[in-house]
């Protein structure tokens, strides 16, 4: 049986109780100089926020294991069990610690890259690696304080040694079965740094969109435009296409297409538009077009392209456009409005052709998507390219 005879002791406790109270002073005498500090610096209330219990827990855990060390005085069993409880306590809230330091630093870096403006495409890769690296680190960080608490236990050391001897073995079995779960951490972490996906993207996946709403190490949370989630394993990301339509920028352009009767007035159906997009904030201003682009099976296709600053904002002009052109061909072109035709004709009383009559609006030369303008020539410029020509003959070449 242990012996707890002189256990107890008159200087032990007194030693304790010193110990106690010098980490409680100390820590509200730091926690007091951070929170004058945090009242004109956000980062040391942030600190505060995420360290401020840990670390009372690691410095008060350490001060009575030195009290324990220096001061107790019973049996060597009772010792080495005491040094082992407190050494494993230690270890834990230290591990609490640097993992909330990880937090901070994390928060402190991310501070410096808003999301909140318009142009956050460099933020989002950031906070995305910021966030992955953190994960990492904890993982990492929790493993190695596992290992210290388990390299204290007396005879562990040996223990390891036996282990490792049949680990090659081991390796290969859990490696098999844990194929996709490495391959999900893996495609994880090549996401996380190889800049095709970001916290907040704006992507289409299994036809459905929506927006990244977390990266993890093995899985990729979607949230959908309304408000459902969809979970992803990492893997897919690297192994299926998908469209992201943050990739460089968050601007978009829209379509709006009708399917019309030929008496449709092209024209007048131009001058609506540009007067709708000029009265709404949606647009941004950079791309208003409307063009006939098809003419079979009875039908005249009018397509309308707009542009806006983001996705959320395309679709609302899109519908703003699609309502206010419908109300403008019911009032001002209903002739427009799609008809079945049928029509018999007996070849002996077949009749002239009507006289053609002058168009309602003079002929125009419409702004086209890459023709008609500056811009619209720009657009063009970046999907094609001058072939270069070889001059001299050919027996030269």
């Amino acid at each position: 049986m242990p012996d707890f005879e002189g256990f107890i002791q008159t200087d032990y406790l007194i030693a304790l109780a010193v110990a106690v109270v010098a980490a409680v002073a100390v820590t509200a005498i730091i926690a007091l100089v951070f929170r004058v500090v945090g009242r004109k610096e956000a980062w040391a209330r942030t600190l505060v926020g995420l360290v401020r219990v840990p670390f009372r827990l690691t410095l008060l855990v350490g001060a009575i294991w030195t009290v324990n060390t220096l001061f107790l005085q019973t049996s060597e069993e009772i010792e080495r069990l005491v040094d082992f409880i407190f050494r494993a306590l230690f270890i834990g809230v230290a591990t609490w610690l640097v993992c909330a330091l990880l937090y901070f630093f994390e928060e402190v870096a991310a501070a410096r890259y808003r999301i909140d403006v318009r142009d956050n495409r460099v933020a989002r890769r950031v906070r995305t690696q910021l966030r992955m690296l953190r994960r990492i680190g904890v993982v990492v960080i929790i493993i190695c304080a596992i290992g210290a608490v388990l390299l204290s236990i007396p005879g562990a050391a040996t223990l390891g040694a036996s282990l490792f001897a049949s680990a090659g073995l081991l390796s290969v079995v859990a490696g098999l079965a844990a194929q996709s779960t490495l391959a999900n951490v893996f495609a994880g972490i090549q996401l996380a740094f190889n800049n095709a996906l970001r916290v907040d993207d704006v992507v289409i996946v299994e036809t459905e969109w929506g927006k990244i709403e977390e990266i993890t190490l093995t899985y990729v949370v979607v949230h959908i435009w309304d408000d459902r989630r969809m979970v992803l394993p990492s893997t897919y990301f690297t192994t299926n296409p998908f469209q992201n339509w943050t990739r460089h920028n968050s601007e978009l352009l829209g379509a709006v297409e009708f399917d019309l009767d030929w008496r449709v007035d092209p024209a007048g159906m131009r001058v609506e538009l540009d007067r709708i997009v000029a009265q709404t904030e949606l647009w941004d201003e950079r791309v208003v077009v409307l063009q006939v682009t098809d003419a079979v099976g009875g039908f005249v296709r009018v397509r309308v392209l707009v542009s806006a600053a983001d996705a959320p904002t395309l679709f609302d002009l899109r519908c703003l456009v699609r309502e206010n052109l419908i109300d403008w061909l019911n009032t001002h072109n209903p002739e427009a409005l799609p008809v079945g035709r049928m029509e018999l004709r007996r070849e002996s009383a077949r009749s002239k052709a009507p006289a053609r009559t002058e168009p309602a609006h003079p002929v125009t030369a419409p702004i086209g998507l890459f023709s008609g303008d500056e811009n619209a020539k720009a657009r063009a410029a970046e999907f094609t390219a001058t072939i270069p020509v070889q001059k001299g003959s050919a027996e030269e070449r």
